[in-house]
């Protein structure tokens, strides 16, 4: 019996997913755990096997073009079985509206393909998997099907489900009058043509958002409107930080790469940062945590995400446990997760969570900016250039490298005072570099 492969959801925040190449031709017999296909998302590309043993048919999954989660890509057929026509995808939303006479049968995974399947196909295309009645009955009782567990086969959403998150309230879609409140008393932006008549026609090209810069801009909407953002900025002078840098680098190891040798570690300011930011995090326990209404999850290590840029945006994979780790671990752990960052070959655990991040324009001679906290974070660093700047020192003026840092703080979960509190404790050990080293 056929097993229908679908396009996996790797990601919290994706919806939809990219197709970059299939690994396999229609016809190609293949095993369970064998490579189908590689998926781009907005932040990664990751290969996904397959789901069963057999010959693969009826791949409707088109490379290079935007596939909701969940819908049916391929059908994986036992040797000898009759292969059934593809279904054909209906838009989700007439899929939802049909009538439905009765409850329809959970399909069963090994279930074959066959043309009247519309259900299938609408619950694939609209991300949420749910029977054509609880569809119905979900809008009747005006409840949000995201916010319903399925019970049935591969989660998806079944009669029962509905009912019973009917009696609880718990997935109670806003009522229209509410809803029609809030977005009349929301800033609406300008819309697409209210731009374009701005510009004289023929004075511009259109470049399409691709699915990176499409969640770029709806997290930083969601981060800025969500949360309250407090700003700490102040100075620090990083000329011992520098020298011990140079002590240490010179001081690296050699490890043999081919017929020649390199260090075994090459330091960057930036993974100093990175660790004296997460010391600062141990010292100051009280702002190394995330926010949630009901209570305040305060993490028992400093995790730090690094912001690394990327084609078309970027991306912030997590050093964790950085508190813990050497600055040469630090350091090489930077180095390759930056690589497979810009290859778009991170892991989805590799980029999402962490308690907080370092962003760092120093390089481009940036010398100070406010960053936005990405949640579930509550604080984000973010770095400027040193620069040897006239500092007054028992009375006299000198030259010292100064760099500045801001930290963005929500105010929710770290208030003024303990922001303040966190950002001298950071301070303290990007000047007594030493400390980096206990």
């Amino acid at each position: 019996m056929a097993v229908e492969v679908i396009l996996p959801k790797v990601d919290m925040d994706m919806s939809t997913g990219r197709i970059s190449s299939w690994l396999v031709e229609e016809g190609a017999t293949v095993k369970k755990g064998d490579l189908l296909f590689e998926i781009e998302t907005d932040k990664a590309a990751m290969e996904i096997d397959s789901p069963a043993a057999g010959i693969v048919r009826n791949i409707t999954g088109k490379e290079g073009i935007d596939i909701p989660v969940g819908q049916v890509v391929a059908w994986i057929y036992e040797e000898g079985e009759a292969v059934a026509d593809a279904p054909v995808s209906a838009p989700a939303e007439a899929a939802a509206e049909a009538p439905a006479k009765a409850e329809a049968p959970a399909p069963v995974e090994a279930a074959a393909p066959v043309a009247a399947a519309p259900a299938a196909t609408a619950e694939a295309s609209s991300g949420v998997r749910a029977s054509p009645l609880a569809r119905r009955l979900a809008k009747e009782a005006g409840l949000d099907l995201s916010a319903i567990a399925g019970s049935g086969p591969k989660g998806r959403i079944v009669k029962a489900d509905v009912e019973a998150a009917g009696k609880d309230g718990g997935a109670k879609a806003a009522a229209p009058a509410e809803a029609a409140s809030a977005a009349a008393s929301a800033p609406q932006a300008m819309s697409d043509d209210q731009v374009l008549k701005l510009f004289e026609e023929g004075s511009y090209e259109l470049v399409p958002h691709d699915s990176m810069r499409k969640t770029i801009a709806r997290r930083l909407v969601e981060a800025k409107s969500t949360i309250p953002h407090f700003y700490l900025t102040l100075d620090c002078e990083i000329d011992a930080l520098l020298a011990l840098r140079k002590q240490l680098n010179d001081a690296a190891p050699k490890v043999k790469i081919g017929d020649g040798e390199k260090p075994a570690y090459k330091l960057s300011v930036n993974d100093m940062v990175i660790k004296a930011h997460a010391k600062a995090l141990a010292m100051v326990p009280d702002a190394n945590v995330s926010w949630t209404e009901n209570a305040m999850v305060k993490h028992k290590n400093a995790d730090v995400g690094v912001a690394v840029s990327i084609p078309g945006g970027l991306i912030t994979p997590i050093v964790r446990r950085a508190d813990e780790k050497t600055l040469s671990a630090i350091s090489n752990e930077m180095k390759d997760l930056a690589a497979r960052a810009r290859s778009r070959k991170l892991k989805t655990e590799e980029f999402q969570g962490g308690n907080t991040a370092v962003s760092n324009l120093g390089m481009f001679g940036i010398k100070d900016f406010a960053a936005v906290i990405n949640p579930p974070h509550a604080t984000i660093l973010a770095v400027g250039a040193g620069e040897q700047r006239a500092v007054v020192k028992d009375g006299e003026v000198k030259v010292a490298t100064v760099m500045s840092v801001t930290l963005s703080t929500d105010h929710r979960a770290v208030d003024g005072a303990l922001g303040a509190e966190l950002l001298a404790a950071f301070k303290q050990v990007i000047e007594n570099p030493m400390a980096m080293l206990v």
